[in-house]
């Protein structure tokens, strides 16, 4: 089976990255821990609609894995199967080798993917974001948008390429739309022939209001922002049909546009199908201490896996990095306690809130419950992240600094295109 003592950590999203860190420090001596994961980065992924917005350096968001857990030996490659039988994790290197690990402890933490709705035309015309290259690719798409449309003599065709649909008011989509426009209007300006050309950002959803998640008052006070910026906010509204000409929405507007941004939600990786292991609500099904019913080498935790809430009785914890990070870390604990190191506990977790980051400073926040908008939110929100970043602190506030004094960087780098980022595929 392999060397004793082995302990394989399957994604480094939140919950794997805080679920190694924790291993690192409570495990027994001689333990083995190798992390699987597709990069060799943790990505900090609140921050991400800044990189699309080129507020932010992607580096910033990307911190080194091998760096930041000396103790644990990082495997390159994506995950094809768990064999819970054999003990075994086969993966799939970046250069297209087979390998295979056993363990003696497994955690499972392969996050979550988009969610694709069986929407004519998404697949097709709609991109993700969930990842650096995605946000790379927004960015560049964007930025190429608003200069070809400064190249046209068509109205119609500028107009279309000056208009911008996001899907999805939660967290992420409400951020890309609210930091949008500062860039388009950063690209706009160095045109002449876009001087009083109308720029559109449309932030779509069916919930009845944005954020729907947070406190009432900040759910307004970002619609506010978001209208103030000149977003239209269409709640109660979705897409019907997506073409290469623009986007039919289901209250029978048809929106000339090129860019259609899929921030729509998440589902759990498909690599939680593979371990064969009971789901709900295609995540596998973990007690309150994180282990596998029936297999109490294996854990799960994070946003693949189906955690009891045990703030609100017969409810799942929330798909959120906050709970990820906690899981993480109670799962590292309860893996080095049942190799005899520390006790097992089972993992409660109230909310502490959350922030959203609408740009420059502004941001709505609900820290320990009460509600924030405009400056203090901004410095809360701001000090939120560089808390809960791993890495790149300094270098996250010298971007920050060099953005809010000399304004954004709106170059095209042309690494990615639209067919490396496909909808369906990124994770």
């Amino acid at each position: 089976m392999g060397t004793a003592n082995r302990i394989v950590i399957v994604g480094g999203g939140f919950a794997g990255f805080h679920a190694a860190r924790a291993l690192s420090r409570a495990a027994p001596p001689g333990t083995e821990l190798v992390l699987i994961n597709k990069t060799d980065y943790f990505l900090y992924l609140p921050l991400l609609p800044q990189v699309a917005s080129a507020a932010l350096d992607p580096r910033r968001i990307a911190v080194s894995l091998t760096k930041a857990l000396p103790r644990v030996r990082l495997a390159l490659g994506a995950v094809d199967e768990v064999s819970v039988d054999r003990r075994e994790v086969s993966y799939t290197d970046p250069e297209g080798s087979s390998r295979a690990v056993g363990y003696d402890r497994l955690v499972l933490t392969a996050g979550s993917v988009n969610k694709l709705l069986p929407i004519p035309g998404v697949g097709a015309h709609a991109h993700g974001f969930r990842g650096i290259a995605e946000a790379l690719y927004l960015r560049d798409h964007v930025i190429r948008q608003i200069e070809l449309a400064g190249a046209t003599d068509d109205p119609a065709v500028r107009d279309a390429r000056c208009t911008f649909v996001v899907v999805g008011a939660g967290y992420t989509g409400t951020e890309v739309a609210a930091q949008g426009p500062p860039l388009t209007a950063a690209v706009a300006h160095r045109y002449a022939a876009l001087r009083g050309q109308r720029i559109r950002w449309l932030l779509l959803d069916v919930a009845p209001k944005v954020l729907p998640e947070l406190d009432p008052r900040l759910s307004k006070a970002a619609d506010r922002l978001l209208r103030k910026r000149g977003v239209e906010v269409l709640t109660g509204t979705s897409v019907k049909e997506a073409t290469a000409e623009g986007v039919l929405l289901t209250n029978g507007d048809f929106v000339p546009s090129r860019t259609l941004a899929w921030c729509v939600g998440v589902r759990p990786d498909p690599v939680t199908e593979a371990t064969g292991l009971p789901t709900e609500r295609g995540r596998i099904v973990v007690d309150a201490t994180l282990a596998v019913p029936g297999h109490p080498e294996v854990f799960a935790c994070g946003d693949c896996a189906a955690v009891p809430d045990l703030t609100r009785p017969g409810e799942l914890t929330a798909m959120t990095a906050q709970h990820a990070m906690r899981q993480g870390k109670r799962a590292g604990l309860n893996v080095a306690a049942s190799l005899g190191h520390g006790r097992i506990a089972e993992y409660k977790h109230h909310d502490l809130g959350f922030v959203v980051d609408l740009g420059g400073l502004q941001a709505a926040a609900n820290p320990l419950g009460v509600p924030l908008s405009g400056l203090p939110a901004a410095l809360v929100t701001r000090g939120y992240h560089l808390l809960a970043m791993p890495g790149n602190r300094a270098r996250t506030l010298i971007d920050w600094a060099a953005d809010a004094v000399f304004g954004r960087q709106t170059v095209q780098l042309g690494l990615i295109r639209s067919g490396d980022v496909p909808l369906e595929e990124t994770g």
